[in-house]
């Protein structure tokens, strides 16, 4: 769950990354050029994805722990974001397994 509300918190800001002005963007994929083009949009799917993983954040600790938690992981995540995607560190490949060997340890470890 916890691996699933991080996801969900990466998503989330990339896409609220993508709304930005003055980040240095790239459109390799369509989904960074739709993201540009319709910001409204985008920034309405990256604050309900917010939402989303604040409340799986709700359903595994309690009403303290999980907001600490999840402003923590915003920051970590979010710092990480901003300063990776620019270098062109982050892509598809490397996330997906990333949170998979992530997902794979938090359900060999409960």
């Amino acid at each position: 769950m916890i691996t699933i509300a991080s996801l969900f918190v990466f998503i989330s800001f990339y896409t609220l990354y993508y709304t930005s002005k003055r980040a240095v963007l790239s459109y390799n994929f369509g989904y960074q050029k739709w993201m540009q083009r319709n910001p409204k949009q985008t920034k309405i799917t990256g604050l309900c994805l917010l939402l989303v993983a604040y409340s799986l954040w709700l359903l595994t600790a309690a009403l303290g722990s999980a907001t600490l938690f999840f402003f923590i992981q915003l920051m970590t995540i979010g710092s990480l974001v901003i300063i990776l995607t620019p270098l062109k560190v982050i892509n598809n490949i490397g996330i997906i397994i990333l949170f998979t060997a992530t997902g794979l340890l938090e359900f060999y470890y409960y």
